[in-house]
């Protein structure tokens, strides 16, 4: 019988009494009193009841669902022996466990049916969220385990997800493992697929590509094999993963990488999984064997830290006992991207392998008084490498982890406050929480990130050229009739600044200038007076923008150190000059009379020049008209397909456009023949200008040789009578104005008396001059006009005119072949296709989490 020190009190009754034999376990459940009592001043219980007696020793333990017991511990020394008899069970082999663990009867996991309802559909939301595959466009929360190498996170994966996964000697995990555990009503069943983010060359790739790796697996004794082989297939990337699928197991196991930033995926589910998800990291290493790459050493911290970098990611740090913490890298890793520890989780694994006398140091953790983390430090035992070989159940590996931390010092002398941060269910429970807390947390940030890129997704989407149509003939013919109606469009005239006309004015204004530019400069004066008389303006032709000839009066030339006098113009023709050549080219005319072919002469000297300005204006619109055609066409057309159909109408147009000019050009050279013939039927105007230019030279002339006389007529200024005073007495000019008009001559202006000066010897030249100047002023303006009008016809409205059947008929529209070569033109750029596709799975994406997200709060 048990020797009970003092009677302590009487506990309310335990729900279950588990009995373990040698070869079976029972689960009976029971109504009696627990009695509680306490022996060397600790607390246990123990369950006394009426028992069928037993031929053989049994090992009884009692469990009890309420949270008070969780500070319930049972110290080494109890370890009595009890017999079966006909009223009492006697004491065989009698062992306390703390009721901190999960009953044996909850499932693997984070299974526990007792899970708050909120708190499970929180885990089922996140795990439906990466179902979807939009953790690669948004922060999810997910559970990252990291460790250095060989710290034990297999096996605590293992534990966690009830699943074997490969192990071998060294690093066993050589590319990110992840894990979406799924709680279902359906049997236990597991999917393998394959995540590429990266290229075989480790570039990575624009969407991710998503590969089932064999059919389901309903067998857990499959999955270690099954995870081994895609790990292979990962790790191979120029191979195809049916190889790895498929073969007989011979194959070696050297791989094209040591570690891949690509993943395995396992979707786990039934009725004893967790909802929950996370993935295993390969462990972190210090150093490489012989033969081994320098560059892994990097390449794994990147792969760990492209997780644990992410503020939703739970970092679930696994430290192994058994060397020396501050020689363990995994920690400073998740220190430098956690440094106030908020979203770290600490777990010391293989407490067994403590060395002696460190057992201290390591308590310090779990006490959380040496690198403090806000969820605290957990420590669990998972079966070693002789109990793997016995092939332990799930079950039996937490049997004796429950033995271990209740039977072995100093886990078993915690106070009991900490004894809940022991054990694989309790960091299980913990993990659980912290990530559904997380997740309510995150709810509305992940909701309005899916808003956002779901609206950003839809734009880039309809940036995009419209998608090929199956009925290609169609949509080209719609592509021409629009881009000729747009090209009609543009060729009348837009209200646009950049626009075509607009485009063109600029040098149609300079052709226009350079024309009025040929005028003949003539001066009324001799050529002896060249430096030092100069020309005034001509004022009738202010109303036409000025006369560049005419207008600007001659600059007094400039004197050199010499004295000598510089001549700054050319192109001046002399009043003398003129005259020579009248005289030179008289044959039989009488005396006064000089031949039109003198006017003609000086006449065929402008047009010569008309001849370049309006070639350089020709190939001007021509180049503006080929640079904007081609800007239109790409408007049109080069979203279109692979620009197969943009280029055959560049081409088609440029040709056609280059026939247009040559049209235009013999239509301009045929302008300026014309010209070669002194015409005009424009006698009004032709009469004004000649009268006008003649008064305007003779007064030049005359200012020069009357400059006293005609610069009184000029200063003159009539008196005007004021009423109730004497009429003033007249002299000078007005006395000579007033006699003229006392003669009949009414009418008459000071500046027409400059008529009755003295007949000039040179009056026949000022005449030629007046003539061809006169005739040029009409001969010019007629010419500035008609040249852009024949460009405009036969260049600018040439291309529009006929051109949709020309390029119908040149795209070979009309064949039989019509339908292969709009299917050719129509076919879209692989780049165009890529990142339409790309776009559309992102949104597609997006949208599923949305739709789960939306059902969360239908719920």
């Amino acid at each position: 019988m048990l020797q009970l020190a003092r009677y302590r009190t009487l506990w309310r009754h335990i729900t279950f009494l588990y009995v373990k034999p040698s070869n079976s376990i029972l689960i009976l459940p029971i109504n009696l009193s627990a009695v509680a009592i306490l022996l060397s001043g600790t607390l246990y219980y123990l369950t006394i009841f009426r028992f069928v007696q037993a031929s053989r020793a049994w090992t009884i333990r009692a469990f009890t669902p309420r949270r008070h017991f969780h500070y319930l511990k049972a110290p080494p020394m109890l370890s009595t022996t009890m017999n079966c008899s006909n009223s009492l069970l006697t004491p065989a082999s009698v062992t306390s466990h703390s009721v901190a663990s999960t009953p044996l009867n909850v499932g693997v996991g984070l299974s526990n049916p007792q899970m708050s309802q909120s708190r499970r559909r929180m885990l089922d939301l996140v795990n439906r969220l990466h179902s979807t595959g939009v953790q690669v466009d948004i922060d999810l929360p997910q559970i990252a385990v990291i460790g250095s190498q060989s710290a034990g996170k297999s096996s605590l994966i293992e534990s966690i997800s009830g699943i074997t996964l490969p192990r071998a000697a060294g690093t066993c995990t050589r590319c990110p493992t992840e894990c979406r555990l799924a709680h279902s009503e359906s049997e236990w069943k597991c999917v393998v697929s394959l995540r590429f983010t990266t290229d075989a060359n480790g570039a990575p790739l624009g969407q991710p590509r998503n590969e089932v790796f064999g059919p389901p697996i309903l067998n857990r004794e499959e999955v270690e094999e099954r995870i081994r082989r895609a790990q292979r297939a990962i790790l191979n990337p120029s191979k195809s993963a049916k190889v790895f699928l498929e073969d007989d197991d011979d194959v070696s196991d050297e791989a094209e990488l040591s570690f891949s930033h690509n993943c395995v995926s396992l979707q786990i589910s039934g009725p004893d999984v967790a909802d929950l998800s996370f993935c295993d990291l390969p462990g972190l290493i210090a150093s490489v064997g012989r033969g081994g790459n320098v560059n892994d050493i990097k390449l794994v911290e990147s792969l760990v830290t492209s997780y644990i970098k992410k503020p939703s990611c739970i970092i679930l740090l696994t430290v192994a006992c058994e060397t020396d913490f501050e020689n363990q890298g995994a920690h400073q890793i998740a220190k430098a991207w956690d440094p106030e520890g908020k979203r770290t989780i600490g777990v010391l694994t293989k407490p067994d392998r403590i060395p002696l006398g460190e057992e201290t140091e390591w308590l310090k953790f779990i006490k959380n008084e040496k690198e403090p983390l806000q969820n605290n430090w957990y420590c669990v035992k998972q079966p070693s490498s002789n109990d793997l070989k016995q092939k332990w159940t799930w079950q039996q590996a937490r049997e004796k982890e429950n033995e271990f931390f209740s039977a072995t010092a100093p886990w078993c002398e915690l106070e009991g406050m900490y004894q809940k941060y022991l054990r694989t269910s309790n960091l299980v429970e913990r993990l659980s929480s912290v990530l559904s807390d997380l997740i309510a947390k995150r709810l509305p940030e992940i909701q309005d990130e899916l808003e956002k890129s779901t609206h950003a997704t839809r734009e880039l989407l309809r940036k995009l050229p419209r998608e090929p149509s199956q009925q290609p003939v169609n949509e080209v013919a719609t592509l021409l009739h629009e881009f000729v109606a747009d090209l009609s469009r543009h060729i009348n005239g837009v209200p646009d600044s950049k626009g075509l006309i607009q485009s063109v004015r600029p040098a149609q204004e300079h052709f226009r200038q350079e024309i009025k530019s040929t005028a003949p400069r003539f001066r009324p004066y001799e050529k002896k007076y060249a430096a030092s008389r100069t020309m005034p303006r001509a004022r009738f032709l202010d109303n036409e923008g000025g006369d560049v000839s005419e207008n600007d009066e001659l600059e007094l030339p400039q004197v050199t150190g010499s004295g000598k006098q510089k001549k700054r113009e050319t192109g001046v023709v002399f009043v003398d000059e003129v005259f020579q050549r009248a005289q030179c080219y008289r044959t039989r005319e009488l005396p006064g009379n000089y031949p039109f072919v003198v006017q003609q002469s000086y006449i065929d000297e402008c047009v010569l020049k008309w001849r370049s300005p309006a070639r350089i204006l020709c190939k001007n619109v021509y180049t503006t008209l080929s640079g904007y055609l081609k800007n239109m066409i790409h408007d049109h057309f080069a979203h279109f397909g692979q620009g197969m159909l943009e280029h055959r109408v560049r081409i088609l147009i440029q040709d056609h456009l280059k026939t247009c000019l040559a049209k235009t050009e013999e239509r301009i050279n045929w302008l300026v023949d014309l010209e070669d013939k002194a015409f005009s039927l424009n006698t009004h105007y032709l009469t004004d200008y000649r009268s006008k230019f003649l008064a305007y030279y003779r007064g030049a002339r005359n200012k020069s040789n009357y400059s006293d006389i005609m610069q009184t007529i000029n200063g003159y200024v009539p008196a005007s009578p004021v009423a109730g005073q004497k009429a003033p007495v007249l002299f000078g000019i007005s006395k000579v104005l007033s006699g003229l008009a006392e003669v009949g001559l009414l009418g008459i202006q000071a500046e027409d008396l400059a008529k009755l000066f003295k007949t000039d010897n040179m009056e026949p030249a000022l005449e030629i001059m007046a003539d061809v100047r006169a005739y040029f002023q009409v001969a010019y303006k007629r010419f500035a006009d008609n040249v852009p009008m024949a460009i405009d016809r036969e260049l600018v409205w040439g291309v529009e005119r006929n051109v949709l059947p020309l390029l119908w008929n040149g795209l070979g529209l009309n064949s039989l072949d019509a339908h292969r070569i709009c299917k050719e033109f129509a076919q879209e750029s692989s780049a165009i296709a890529n990142r339409r596709e790309e776009l559309t799975k992102k949104l597609q994406r997006l949208e599923e989490a949305s739709q789960q997200l939306l059902q969360v709060g239908s719920s």
